[in-house]
């Protein structure tokens, strides 16, 4: 079974990835967006209401609320915390690939599952 940032890479059109250098925004909290990203190299801060809230890292994947919410919005910020290089998947393609490798999208839930826990255990530490 492919990781799901192998099937990103795989399905992306065009097939190449985007490069961000440190501290570049790469989405918005608010932006309306038809796009997922997967981390190939590189760590980028998740912030919410302007507070980092996560740092993910290689092979995480992230922006995947924009393709589920009708409103198509970001409700986070993403900015590159070291130079990165990210895959990405619009909604047409990344149907393509749900459609086309059933296990993508269990890991795609996989994937945001384990943030949310992440997410959860940090909040009941600060409590």
């Amino acid at each position: 079974m492919l990781e799901p940032i192998r099937t990103i890479e795989l399905f992306q059109k065009p097939p190449s990835p985007k490069t961000f250098l440190t501290g570049e925004v790469i989405f918005r909290e608010g932006e309306r967006s038809d796009v997922i990203y997967g981390i190939i190299t590189g760590s980028v801060e998740i912030s919410v209401n302007g507070k980092v809230v996560e740092t993910i890292e290689k092979g995480d994947l992230f922006g995947e609320g924009v393709l589920l919410h009708l409103d198509h919005q970001r409700n986070s910020t993403a900015i590159a915390k070291t130079d990165s290089v990210l895959a990405f998947l619009d909604r047409e393609h990344f149907m393509f690939a749900v459609q086309q490798t059933p296990m993508f999208a269990l890991e795609v839930m996989k994937s945001y599952s384990d943030r949310l826990r992440r997410l959860r255990q940090t909040l009941s530490q600060m409590i």
